[in-house]
């Protein structure tokens, strides 16, 4: 991949990211705003604006990527032949999108075989863009521009530990995180894609969550790993394809919870 395909991937991604923008912001805390229930015998919801931000990102990638597959989490699986594939969440953090709450997000991702190379995490109401891949390592809000870097937190007991736990998850898979969130100097709740924005800015050091899809975790892998952290599932392989995940700031910290993770 060249200098031009990579400037010409980071221009389509931010156009993606502002056409969704501009299709969910008017939904945002909207007193009409209904979300449907995806499934029966729990709550997964769906709105307007979720259907409607896929859309928007669809239709750049047919004008100027046409080639790319696409993997929605509301329209599923389009067939490329790039070689790559465009990984979309249009909203992660649904729920908190109908509650109020500017935890929510927009995930874009491109990705080959091995995994994501590129992503972002947009949080539209806030407006912050936080972007990793292709030697970039940046957030982009109402401050300005800064660099993205981790913490160089090393012990556990220093640590600042974010979950959607006790949400998801199965009783084994909470225990898991309990055995770490023990261990950690302050532990906080549900703050969805956002939560893997502060690790990459450099506010907080573990996210742990599990049953995660592909759509939910490739975009915040390529942000959290440009900005020097590490992403595994719990027992340290490749975790782009979701379930249990691990992120860290640092190896030294990753080392430390996923030897809890994996004895417990």
């Amino acid at each position: 991949m060249n200098d031009q395909d990579r400037s010409d991937i980071i221009a389509v991604a931010n156009e993606m990211a502002e056409a969704a923008r501009a299709a969910i912001l008017p939904h945002f805390r909207a007193k009409n705003l209904t979300a449907e229930n995806k499934l029966d015998h729990d709550f997964d919801p769906v709105t307007v604006a979720d259907r409607a931000a896929e859309l928007a990102m669809r239709d750049v990638l047919a004008k100027r990527r046409p080639q790319d597959g696409i993997f929605g989490e509301e329209f599923g699986k389009t067939e490329g032949e790039s070689g790559l594939t465009w990984v979309l969440d249009p909203i992660d953090g649904t729920r908190a999108f109908i509650s109020g709450t500017p935890t929510w997000g927009v995930l874009i991702a491109l990705s080959d075989a091995n995994g994501p190379i590129f992503g972002i995490v947009d949080q539209p109401y806030i407006g912050e863009r936080f972007v990793g891949g292709f030697g970039m390592a940046e957030v982009t809000g109402p401050a300005g521009t800064h660099a993205l870097q981790c913490k160089f937190t090393d012990a556990l007991q220093d640590a600042i530990v974010f979950t959607t736990f006790p949400e998801v998850g199965s009783a084994e898979e909470r225990a898991g995180f309990r055995a770490v969130a023990e261990q950690c100097k302050l532990t906080r709740y549900g703050m969805d894609c956002y939560a893997y924005a502060l690790l990459a800015v450099g506010q907080i050091d573990l996210v742990i969550e599990a049953g995660l899809n592909a759509y939910d975790i490739q975009a915040p892998i390529a942000v959290i790993e440009a900005a020097g952290g590490r992403v595994t599932d719990w027992t340290g392989g490749p975790a782009h394809e979701g379930g249990r995940v691990l992120a860290a700031a640092n190896a030294e910290i990753h080392a430390a919870a996923l030897n809890i993770l994996r004895n417990a």
